[in-house]
């Protein structure tokens, strides 16, 4: 085949056009690299991201990221009505379809989870509109990871976390498969790869096994791979996306997103188009390492497990280069997510204004539970399960924390119940509109009308040999069994607990107190009910004085109004290093309310909890300016 050269954008490299895309040959180590790029992070994310990529990325491979535990639920619901349903119609109507004359002609091959619990419905979707455009495509179906139809086999496994058996409400089961089968459906000459649940990082994963060949056994290859996948799997979050320097961070209307450039013998550099918003710095990509993760020396994914405490980022005139991960021999399970029906919810917003608006907010809202238990005894129904009230702009988040005097002229009531009996939710949301002229003065309208009740979806999460799981690849009308050929370990080899604090702290003193956002960066994120809190220094002298102060101890402190009130703070977060870059990791269990759908509060996810830590004090400090000025060894 013909070959040209090509200029690489941006950057004054030079590539080389290859059948399926550009393998790119770094200037330097005159290795091989493919460039991945990632245009969506989750169901809901912007269109605008696939053709930047497409058009002004010269990329080799784009992946899109849709699938979250409750997503899978929801995809499970719009099946049951429609069985053509239960994959993200978004990827087919707006994010690859009106593309797919663009990605045929520059050879860009497209990996996604976008299948959901109907992966061929969505394939079939993909080559109605390939035929369409005209263009002729092979796609692939990789299935195995809904374990739904075979249910009854699963209800007696407990859950990894309580222990509590599956309950028969059971509403989605996948397991989370690995990159194998979609390295597997690239070999076969597939231009799109559809899937149901994998992990997110084995679509950035399988294209560097297919381009370079990697073997089951290049664990630390397949470690630096599956980074490179976890760094972009959120799309613009790693490209000044939510950074805690957001000030920083110019054109979020048009951000660019994320590009994986990605050598054969694993070095990585996370870049992204020419002329786009956003930023990408060793701050940005640090926070993505960290997110939502727990111990980062064992992050257990299918194909690897990876340890990440060891690497290094270097700011480069391509991006960040970033350097170091180091992989171990993957366990014999593949994790399941089932989602499960534990009632209903209904959460009301309100405006109230005026003096003393938390306090008229916060009777409001005792008021209106105390009228709906009058009527349901009435009725003779049982109380709500749960109930939570807070009222934001009173930074009732903030526990002991909250700065706030006499509190806000302005606020918003969030009132949310939990009930297995969907009549005593519509029984609250009727009864929240005689507030307006029966209780408290500034009340100003329920946001968005009265609530509706929704389903309250728990998750049960367990493990599941592989050997158990049937993996199959369709292609063309032929279908294909995949195997796991590779040497595991149990499980239980990579049983963790909180990492013991390192350093004498014998560190220079001074008169200095700072906010931790003067000190460090932070991102969090959730899984299930917990919640993990990265904290990197804003550089490494600085970060001395961060594992001095920020123990498990501390941060449970700090947070002690977020865990449940029958047990200790202390009890349920832990500590982890990363000294390669000057970061610490905190994993704070049951913290979120039950997570997710199953959560009542506002931030059922933990977003802000990285955010909220900044206000956390440093004490005995020499200025910030000294210690980088003269860095102690």
């Amino acid at each position: 085949m013909a070959m040209k050269a090509l200029a690489y954008h941006g950057v004054g490299r030079k590539c080389i056009l290859h059948h399926y895309g550009r393998l790119s040959y770094s200037s330097q180590s005159k290795s091989k690299s493919v460039r991945i790029g990632c245009a969506s992070g989750f169901w809901g994310d912007t269109p605008t991201a696939a053709p930047q990529l497409i058009h002004h990325g010269n990329i080799d491979f784009l992946m899109f990221d849709y699938l979250s535990e409750i997503t899978m639920s929801l995809l499970t619901a719009a099946r049951a009505k429609k069985p053509e349903f239960g994959y993200a119609p978004d990827f087919v109507l707006y994010a690859v379809g009106p593309h797919l004359q663009a990605i045929k002609k520059k050879g860009i091959r497209v990996l996604s989870n976008a299948g959901g619990i109907n992966p061929k419905a969505c394939a079939a979707a993909l080559q109605q509109a390939a035929a369409k455009a005209g263009v002729e495509l092979k796609v692939a179906v990789v299935t195995g990871d809904d374990l739904m139809p075979t249910k009854k086999d699963f209800i007696s496994v407990p859950d990894m976390r309580t222990g509590e058996p599956l309950p028969k409400t059971v509403h989605s089961m996948n397991a989370y498969l690995g990159a194998g089968p979609i390295a597997r459906a690239l070999d076969l000459g597939a231009d799109i790869v559809v899937t149901g649940r994998c992990a997110d990082s084995s679509l950035a994963l399988a294209p560097l096994i297919h381009s370079f060949g990697w073997k089951n056994t290049d664990l630390d290859l397949l470690a630096s791979g599956s980074l490179a996948g976890h760094l972009i799997e959120c799309g613009a979050q790693v490209t000044g996306g939510i950074f805690t320097d957001w000030h920083k961070v110019h054109n979020w209307h048009d951000i660019g997103f994320p590009i994986a450039d990605v050598s054969e013998v694993g070095e990585i550099v996370i870049t992204k188009p020419p002329n786009t918003g956003g930023l990408i710095s060793k701050g940005t990509v640090s926070e993505q390492l960290l997110y939502e993760i727990g111990d980062p020396s064992v992050y257990i994914l299918p194909d690897v497990v990876c340890d990440f405490t060891n690497v290094k980022l270097e700011e480069t005139a391509d991006g960040v280069q970033v350097l170091g991960a180091k992989g171990r021999p993957p366990t014999d399970s593949f994790k399941v997510i089932a989602t499960y029906l534990d009632g209903y919810k209904a959460t009301a917003v309100c405006c109230i204004g005026g003096p003393q608006s938390a306090a008229k907010g916060r009777r409001t809202a005792e008021a209106i539970f105390a009228r709906c238990q009058t009527i349901f005894s009435m009725l003779k129904l049982p109380n709500f399960t749960r109930t939570h009230v807070q009222v934001l702009g009173a930074e009732d988040t903030y526990g002991a924390n909250k700065s706030m005097g006499a509190g806000p002229r302005e606020a918003v009531i969030w009132m949310s119940v939990h009930h297995h009996n969907k009549t005593c939710l519509e029984i609250f949301a009727r009864e929240i509109a005689a507030a307006g002229t029966g209780m408290a003065p500034g009340l100003t309208g329920i946001v968005g009308g009265r609530p509706r009740p929704s389903p309250l979806l728990r998750l049960h999460s367990f493990l599941i040999n592989k050997n158990k799981i049937n993996v199959k690849i369709d292609m063309d009308g032929k279908e294909e069994q995949f195997d796991e050929a590779v040497d595991c370990v149990p499980s239980s080899t990579y049983e963790t607990a909180s990492t013991p604090a390192t350093g004498s702290f014998q560190l220079e003193r001074g008169n200095n107190m700072y906010a931790l956002v003067e000190l460090a960066y932070t991102r969090s994120g959730d899984k299930a009910d917990s919640c993990n809190i990265g904290v990197i220094a804003r550089h490494p002298a600085l970060y001395p004085y961060l594992k001095e102060a920020l123990t498990a101890e501390a941060v449970a402190n700090y947070f002690s109004h977020m865990f449940p009130s029958d047990s200790k703070a202390e009890d349920h977060v832990k500590r982890y290093e990363l000294p390669g870059t000057s970061a610490l990791n905190f994993v704070l269990e049951n913290s979120l309310g039950g997570g997710g759908v199953a959560s009542l509060r506002s931030d059922p996810q933990g977003k802000a909890y990285g955010q909220m830590l900044l206000d956390f004090c440093v004490p005995n400090m020499p200025s910030i300016d000294s210690l980088i000025s003269n860095p102690k060894d």
